[in-house]
Formats: structure tokens, sequence, C-alpha cells
């Protein structure tokens, strides 16, 4: 049955459906916009991505109370300061202290050009996106490598941007050697070998990296130091720096090392990786290598 001769209750309404007009935002009720979005346009020295964290880490009120949703609809001031007729009031704020702040790196060497530090577990190496609420040894001078947050070991930083390019490029050109140490369960079935496998990202875990035929060439030279019946102390040369590398090849060879559960370690304390000799040209032409001793927790799970 077709009805006919309906009538709406509101006028306006009736239009609106008919295509004859438009809602206005004073008949439709104030314009509402994404949080995220909103913070965007209010916030434009921060990328959308950093304020999304921002919002979930607590940092961001509205009316002062703390939201934690990127996605929550809110009423779109009327000017940049966050303001609608006293109403609506968006405020960021950044804790100032940082975590980690007690995490130093022990200085092992230093002229007018670079330093060279001991980086404890823990510490990263930079920060990820435009702000970090922690200490990174970018705190300390220019990063010229990386070394994964839980790893220790040595590691060199430039004084100034002409020097941090003067070592990067021998890092790029694998002008520097470098030695690790890593503690894995089970023996090897040789006690020293080149592993020569390609190593590709994880597109189901972007994060992560697998062995792929497809990758990009991927080479470690190994050498069982010591086994005790249950763990392995192995000596790791990478002539290649590939993300990752030295886990995704330890743990392809069902070695994973300890603490690295990323990669299928089991649980521990700290990751048992660390990076101990350094060699490397400094700006002038003189050759020098820079070690640091093993942290003490290594010795006593191979012992």
């Amino acid at each position: 049955m077709i009805r006919t001769g309906k009538k709406y209750s509101k006028p306006n309404l009736s239009r609106v459906i008919n295509g004859d007009t438009i809602l206005t935002t004073e008949e439709s009720g104030p314009e509402k916009q994404r949080l995220d979005v909103l913070m965007a346009s209010i916030y434009r020295s921060y990328n959308r991505s950093t304020l999304q964290k921002f919002i979930k880490n607590g940092y961001v009120t509205v009316n002062g109370e703390v939201v934690t949703k990127p996605n929550q609809q809110v009423i779109v001031p009327k000017d940049e300061g966050g303001k609608l007729d006293d109403e609506v009031r968006i405020v960021l704020k950044v804790p100032e202290t940082q975590k980690n702040a007690d995490i130093i790196p022990e200085v092992i060497y230093e002229d007018e050009n670079v330093l060279v530090v001991n980086k404890p577990a823990g510490l990263l190496s930079e920060a990820k996106g435009e702000y970090c609420p922690e200490k990174t040894l970018a705190d300390y001078g220019f990063v010229v490598h990386r070394l994964d947050r839980d790893t220790s070991g040595v590691m060199i930083l430039a004084k100034n941007e002409e020097v941090q390019k003067f070592l990067k490029k021998q890092f790029q050109d694998r002008k520097v050697h470098k030695t690790y140490y890593a503690v894995v369960p089970g023996e090897f079935k040789l006690n020293e070998a080149r592993i020569d496998l390609p190593l590709i990202r994880n597109l189901k875990r972007p994060t992560t990296f697998l062995v792929d035929p497809n990758g990009k060439p991927s080479e470690t030279f190994y050498k069982v130091e010591k086994y005790n019946g249950k763990y392995s102390l192995v000596k790791l040369r990478p002539t290649t720096g590939r993300t990752h590398q030295l886990r995704v090849h330890l743990e392809y060879l069902r070695h994973p090392i300890v603490g690295d559960i990323v990669y299928g370690g089991e649980l521990n304390d700290r990751l048992m990786l660390h990076a101990r000799d350094l060699e490397i040209t400094l700006p002038g032409g003189k050759r020098m290598t820079f070690s640091v001793p093993l942290p003490s927790e290594f010795e006593e799970m191979v012992k």
C-alpha cells in the first residue's frame, strides 16, 4: 500500500528530504570531528601519528577530562586555541620527566670528534618519531649506527654532522668490523661456520624480519666459544648490517638468543646479545679498535 499525504512535524526536515535545502550547523547541532584530526589542525608542530600516541598515553584532556581514544568525536573549536564559546577546551600536556633517565652509557673514549660508549641494555639508540619520552643515545651525540634497545655494547657517536657523515660512510662501505657475543640454548652441529641467508621484512609482522631467497644479502660468521651442556656462548662477526640480522640468523639455525622473545628465545631478564668490539677509522686516518667486556650475566649463564 502506498501512503500519501504524510506530514512532517518539522518543516525544515521535510525540505531536506525533498532536496530543497541543506541543514546548517545551527540546525543540525555543533560540528564534530575526530579528536586526532582536530588536534592536527591545532598543534601543527606534531604529525597525526605522534598526536595519536599522546592521546593514547593520556596526555590530552577535553574539558578537563583525560581522553585516550584518538577517534573520539569532539566539537570543532572556532579558533586555533582549542576553545568553543568557553565550553570546549582541548589541552595537550606532554610530561617533562623522561623514562630511563637513570640508564647512562659509560664513556670509554672521547676526543674532539667522537664519543665511544658502552651502551647499556634498555637504552634506545635514537628516538622513533617526533617525540620520545625517554633519553636516547642521541642525547649524547650524533648517532652513526644503531643497536637494538635490549642489546648492550660498544657504540660510536659523532660530535658534529661532518664527522657523522664520515663515520656513516664506513658502515655503508662495510669498512667497519664488529664482533658480538650471544648466549643461545643448545649445542651447534659445527663449532664455527658462515651463515649466508638473505633477509626480508616480514609483511605479516612488519617490525620483524625473516629468511627469504628474495631478501637482501646477509652474512654472519660464528664461532662457539663455550658450551656448558645447556647453553652456548657464541662469537658473531656480521659482514652486513641488516636489521635484526644476528637475531634472525640464529633463530633460523634453531638457536634463538636467550631473552629474544620476538624470535623464539626463552624468557630472561635481558636479551643476551652484546657488541664487544668495534674497529673503525677515526677522522685523521687513525684506525682504532674499541672493546668493552662481556656483562657478568653472560659468563654466569655459560659457566
